[in-house]
């Protein structure tokens, strides 16, 4: 798809529509679904500040290709052998020139789920939760099946509804609190309780028996931040920064709780409607998060999520049981306990990683080899539409640079998302 100018936003008509809420469960899933938009109209890649391995042609090509497919904007982060690379593509803001900042901040969405499970799991260790114990043992005020234990939480194997909006076993779709449309659009700075999405969630009907399946569901999430909280006595936001933010030093994290603001340079997201037969873009940078606690609501930088998958992969956040429990996959989607594990293939190997994004207009990846010491981290902006618009680009924008990255450009590598046995 050719690049447009800002200006031709308004005029582009929407020429084909998809279902509505099917996509917009998988991108709050956190699943390497997004929706390319209008492209900008400077989308040159900018290297700054040279280190060891700043030039790297075939990474600046793989970041540019994003905005050449439509995305407003995208900013790349890569720590292997070769030294440190970082590079940004296309504007940080509709009709601005200025390109993305390489470290600015932006709503990194489901990618909170690692940092959730960590924590989760660092009680483990310490005794102070068990793995497979009942987790109405902890939190007896939801009257949950007692059947469903931590792990379950974790692994997304516990049956609950997605407060989101969730599909009975029969495919009919359950509408849940709005995450998509012009519905969430006008409620988008509207403020949640954890309990009060939990409550949500358990007043409809379990979509399978605790243990038989496993179905990406961020209510998970939520009863784990509850759990930690518990447990521990102090707030989700306390225990984040003194478990991992402060310890690693990643000063650009943070819980967006109820904030609605990015902190300091970010790029722009953007949402697509029509009303009254004109198309409106509206400015969504400004979001509230806590219709995703514990499952999707953090603020990060592509050099704090870095910091933290080298860390988590390093062995410096868990122990070395545990993190093997983190990154067994279960083999319905390959997913651990707060980590997907995928295989890219023969000469690539296996890497852990995570995606996310809020509701509309941001999109982030985290990856990281199994030592930790490479590592593939990137936010994207793009302007978003009630349909999610075509979702085929971005799966392969994103398994291109993955490819670079792990398996040094090998033609026909592998890495088409499988899970790892």
């Amino acid at each position: 798809m050719k690049t447009q100018s800002p200006s031709a936003i308004t005029q582009t008509r929407v020429s084909r529509r998809v279902a509505v809420t099917a996509l917009a469960a998988a991108l709050l899933a956190g699943a390497a679904v997004a929706a390319p938009g209008v492209a900008a109209a400077d989308s040159s890649v900018a290297v700054p500040q040279a280190t060891a391995g700043q030039d790297r042609p075939e990474l600046q090509k793989a970041t540019q290709a994003f905005v050449d497919a439509g995305f407003a904007g995208v900013q790349v982060r890569v720590h292997d052998e070769q030294g440190e690379w970082v590079g940004s593509a296309g504007v940080r803001k509709l009709g601005q020139s200025a390109k993305p900042p390489t470290n600015g901040s932006f709503w990194a969405g489901s990618i909170v789920k690692t940092f959730t499970a960590t924590m989760a799991l660092q009680l483990v260790a310490e005794g102070k939760i068990g793995l497979d114990a009942p987790v109405a043992g902890y939190l007896p005020e939801f009257g949950l099946d007692r059947r469903i234990t931590v792990r379950m939480l974790l692994q997304h194997t516990s049956g609950l509804f997605n407060y989101t909006g969730d599909f009975d076993p029969d495919g009919k779709y359950v509408p849940g609190i709005p995450a998509a449309g012009k519905e969430w659009l006008d409620n988008r700075f509207r403020s949640y309780r954890p309990e009060e999405l939990v409550r949500l969630a358990l007043s409809k009907p379990a979509r399978f028996e605790p243990g038989t399946d496993q179905i990406y569901t961020n209510t998970n999430y939520t009863l784990a931040l509850l759990l930690v909280e518990k447990v521990t006595g102090r707030s989700y936001a306390e225990e984040l920064q003194r478990r991992i933010l402060r310890p690693l030093k990643m000063r650009g994290t943070t819980v967006a709780g109820i904030r609605t603001q990015l902190p300091g340079p970010h790029a722009h997201g953007y949402y697509r409607y029509e009303e009254d037969g004109q198309e409106k873009v509206v400015d969504i940078s400004r979001q509230n998060l806590s219709l995703l606690a514990g499952a999707g609501d953090l603020i990060s930088t592509t050099q704090d999520l870095a910091r933290f998958a080298s860390a988590l992969n390093g062995g410096k956040l868990l122990p070395a049981k545990l993190l093997g429990e983190m990154r067994k996959p279960h083999p319905k989607m390959g997913y651990g306990l707060g980590l997907f594990v995928q295989d890219l293939g023969p000469g690539c190997g296996t890497v852990y990683q995570h995606n996310g994004s809020p509701p509309h207009g941001y999109g982030a990846f985290m990856y990281s080899s199994p030592d930790g010491r490479k590592t593939l981290t990137a936010s994207v902006t793009w302007v978003d539409e009630a349909t999610r618009g075509p979702a085929k680009d971005y799966k392969k924008l994103v398994d291109k640079l993955v490819q670079e990255v792990f398996c040094g450009g090998q033609a026909g590598a592998a890495v088409e998302a499988k899970p790892a046995r």
